[in-house]
C-alpha cells in the first residue's frame, strides 16, 4: 500500500473528500462544490459541463457514492442513462488540489430527490418545471413566459418533476491530487473492481 500521510491519509476515500471539501468551503470563492461532470454521446464522442455535487455519501467502511440532480431529459441525463458510466474531476485553485473520480452511473429518483428538491428555492423548483434543458430555446422571452405559466399552474409548493431527480456516481477509480514544487506533484489513486472489492492505493508519477 502507498505510503500517505498528512491530507492524503485515512483508510475510507469518501472521508478524504468530505474533508478536503470542507477545506474547499472555507477558502473558495464560489461553488466550492462544483464539479466538471464528463459523459460521452452514442459516438463516443465526451461532453463536459459544470454541476453541482449535493453529496458524499459514505457508509463509513470505504463505500459509498457521488449524487448530484438534473433534468433527466437533458443531454446530460440521456447519455448519463444511456451509457450508464461518468467521470468529473473537481478543482480547487485556492488550495491547489483536485480530485478525479470514474465509475458507474445510476439514478436518484426516490424520497432523497423529493427532499432535496423541496429544500431548493421556489423560484428554482419553478424553473425546473419550466426548462426543457438542453432543448433548443426561440427566445429568453419564451422562457420567461413558460415560467409564469408553471407559476400560475403549480402554486408556491410544487412537487419534483418526474423528468427530474438524481444520479449517483458509484465509483471504481477515486485520484486525490495536490500540488507539489517544481510539478512534482503528489498523486494517489484508489481504484477497484466493482463496490464490493477492496480499495487499491497507488501513488501516481506527476
Amino acid at each position: 500500500m502507498a505510503d500517505r500521510s498528512g491530507k492524503f491519509a485515512g483508510d475510507d476515500p469518501f472521508e478524504i473528500v468530505r474533508a478536503w471539501m470542507a477545506e474547499a468551503h472555507e477558502s473558495e470563492i464560489n461553488d466550492p462544490n462544483a464539479i466538471a461532470l464528463s459523459t460521452v454521446d452514442a459516438d463516443g464522442l465526451p461532453n463536459a459541463r459544470m454541476v453541482l455535487l449535493k453529496d458524499v455519501e459514505s457508509d463509513g467502511q470505504g463505500d459509498g457514492a457521488f449524487v448530484f440532480y438534473t433534468n433527466y431529459g437533458s443531454q446530460k441525463g440521456r447519455e448519463l442513462d444511456a451509457s450508464g458510466k461518468a467521470a468529473f474531476v473537481m478543482h480547487w485553485k485556492s488550495l491547489r488540489r483536485q480530485i478525479r473520480v470514474r465509475g458507474t452511473v445510476s439514478r436518484e429518483d426516490g424520497p432523497a430527490a423529493d427532499e432535496y428538491f423541496a429544500s431548493r428555492s421556489l423560484k428554482s423548483r419553478l424553473g425546473a418545471w419550466a426548462s426543457d434543458q438542453s432543448a433548443p430555446l426561440s427566445s429568453r422571452a419564451a422562457l420567461v413566459a413558460e415560467v409564469a405559466k408553471v407559476t400560475a399552474t403549480k402554486g408556491t409548493n410544487p412537487k419534483r418533476p418526474p423528468f427530474w431527480g438524481g444520479f449517483r456516481i458509484s465509483p471504481v477509480e477515486i485520484e486525490f491530487w495536490a500540488d507539489g514544487d517544481f510539478r512534482l506533484h503528489n498523486r494517489f489513486r484508489w481504484s477497484r473492481l466493482g463496490r464490493s472489492d477492496p480499495w487499491e492505493i497507488d501513488r501516481l508519477n506527476p
